[in-house]
């Protein structure tokens, strides 16, 4: 599902313009990514959690040129979904396994 898709489901179901459900999206996004930039993760109960993860300072290998390459310790974004998320998920993909291997 792409961006455009989502708006255009929200805006059906909720019967909001695309314009508002766009904006809406994009501030949520802008949101998110300023949180995380300033060190601070963002927690949506029942959905999950926008974290910022620390991965430690390494030595890394640059094949072209055969060297060694010194890559400092760094944070990186990560998303932790909630547990109701993930059961929700792992109850939709196991039903339909279950589906696919009766046509079969």
């Amino acid at each position: 599902m792409k961006k455009a898709d989502l708006i255009n489901q929200i805006s059906e179901r909720t019967g909001v313009p695309k314009v508002d459900v766009l904006v809406s999206i994009e501030s949520f996004f802008t949101n998110v990514k300023e949180a995380l930039a300033g060190g601070e993760n963002v927690y949506i109960r029942g959905f999950g959690s926008f974290i910022t993860k620390k991965r430690a300072a390494k030595v890394g290998r640059n094949i072209k040129q055969n060297t060694s390459v010194y890559i400092p310790e760094h944070y990186i974004p990560a998303f932790k979904p909630a547990k109701e998320f993930t059961d929700e998920v792992k109850k939709l993909t196991t039903s339909n396994i279950e589906v696919v291997k009766e046509e079969h």
